[in-house]
């Protein structure tokens, strides 16, 4: 895989989590946490997937392969840390709505 299809991996996958994670969001606003939990386990393998994307990329500039930074390849990983940023933050808000919820 060449270093673009890679970026393009990172943002496909980090992109999808965080559209998962805002539906969550608006489920527990809604007050269906049983949806929102469910779409916050969406998100958790689409970061799984750009975490292996992201591990793959790691190991071959590990071995000595030359890695290209790029414009997109920095994109791409700002896009990944925005979306674990995002999870941590929705999760800690369905917290907050199950605690109200009670």
């Amino acid at each position: 895989m060449t270093i673009e299809q890679t970026a393009v991996q990172l943002i496909l996958h980090a992109g999808n989590a965080k559209s998962s994670l805002m539906e969550a969001m608006q489920a527990a606003r809604a007050g269906n946490l049983e949806e929102a939990n469910s779409k916050i386990e969406e998100a958790k393998v689409e970061l799984n997937h750009a975490h292996h994307t992201q591990t793959s990329l790691i190991q071959s500039e590990a071995r000595g392969e030359n890695i290209q930074l790029s414009i997109l390849l920095i994109h791409a990983q700002d896009h990944l840390m925005n979306a674990l940023t995002m999870r941590d933050l929705v999760m800690e808000i369905l917290f907050l709505h199950e605690k109200l919820n009670k």
